[in-house]
């Protein structure tokens, strides 16, 4: 088979449709896997019902390695290219897993920070206290804050637009980067 060359999106397009191929192969497989010694084989004068079910198997190995090397070759341009966003420049294999593995937690323990803080606010509203975090002016019902709620909001908003640009850069390099596949 001669090397071709197609962008990652297309590459990725195509990728959902050898899984659509698939599943497809599979259904029909599971239909013809299975018949009564009695019954006259549906595909005799097609081959006959072993041998299709065979070629189907095989062509399914078929599509399943070309997956294979599709995900391998992006795999391979994600490792190599650069991605800048403000003044954090990673590789793209870097940037899918922060977005996938770091982004999340990190979002998450910020909410719950968030959370905390306006539960705890309106905990010393009800108490006539007040949350503060100065701790040498404040009150003994006063609640203490060890994080600066700005600091806090900055980060929430910085990864929120890291997380936006990042997807439209994705978006560019997968539409401009070309693989080859052999």
């Amino acid at each position: 088979m001669e090397p071709t060359t197609t962008t990652i999106t297309e590459a990725l397009a195509e990728v959902k449709l050898i899984g659509k191929k698939i599943g497809k192969k599979q259904e029909f497989i599971l239909t013809y896997l299975l018949r009564g010694a009695m019954v006259k084989d549906p595909l005799e004068k097609d081959g006959g019902s072993e041998t299709i079910v065979a070629r189907e198997m095989q062509a399914i190995r078929d599509l399943e390695e070309r997956v294979v090397k599709i995900r391998t070759a992006i795999a391979h341009a994600n490792a190599t290219a650069q991605l800048t966003i403000g003044t954090t420049t990673r590789t793209v294999s870097e940037w899918l897993t922060w977005r996938r593995d770091v982004a999340p937690i990190e979002k998450k323990l910020l909410g719950d920070i968030v959370a905390r803080v306006n539960a705890a606010r309106e905990q010393a509203r009800r108490a006539t206290g007040k949350l503060t975090s100065d701790a040498a002016a404040a009150e003994p019902s006063d609640i203490l804050v060890n994080l600066s709620e700005v600091e806090i909001q900055t980060r929430v908003e910085a990864i929120e637009e890291v997380l936006g640009r990042l997807d439209g850069l994705l978006s560019l390099h997968n539409a401009r980067t070309t693989i080859t596949l052999n």
